[in-house]
């Protein structure tokens, strides 16, 4: 805290008259070396958590404005994936297959597996795309997940369908009642 020094002067009675007095004059000085303590403390303390504290954002890929046709994609290297409401997710490689025989349903927590395994799988692993489409249910949760398992798998090349084709969530709405 602050502390409050205070120095007397004597004082000089002369020419006042017998027996009257002078009063003593006060002069004060605050000593502030304690609050420059504290403002350094606080200017370190602010220092230190905000150069811990870093932003966390994903760069998205977003394709060129310009108008390029579109590109093939190899078929061997295709991973498409479909997210559905409650944390439903659907994988198929390459076509679709009439019947949906090659989709199969599995989970967030298994997703790194069969990323990995079909990375795995190829001969380049930048040949491997991912598709992904989500469904009228799917969260906002649940794409950041895929997007950031994307980015922790390290796969270069994928595409966010923003409008899913009708037939698709039907598709969705057949593996539901296919699976339950």
């Amino acid at each position: 805290m602050a502390e409050l020094i205070t120095k007397s002067d004597s004082g000089n009675t002369k020419g006042k008259g017998a027996g009257v007095r002078k009063s003593k004059k006060m002069s004060t000085r605050v000593d502030l070396t304690p609050m420059v303590d504290l403002g350094f403390l606080l200017i370190t303390f602010f220092m230190l958590t905000t150069s811990m504290s870093h932003l966390t954002s994903m760069h998205l890929k977003m394709p060129d404005d310009n108008n390029t046709p579109n590109q093939a994609i190899k078929q061997s290297g295709a991973l498409t994936l479909w997210l559905g409401g409650e944390n439903r997710l659907y994988v198929y490689e390459g076509k679709l297959a009439p019947g949906l025989v090659n989709v199969q349903r599995t989970n967030f927590n298994d997703i790194r597996h069969l990323i990995l395994q079909k990375k795995n799988a190829l001969n380049n692993p930048d040949d491997l795309f991912v598709t992904i489409m989500p469904g009228e249910d799917c969260t906002y949760k649940n794409i950041i997940d895929i997007l950031d398992e994307l980015s922790i798998d390290r796969i270069l090349s994928y595409a966010l369908v923003n409008k899913v084709d009708p037939a698709y969530t039907g598709f969705i709405r057949e593996l539901d009642q296919k699976i339950n």
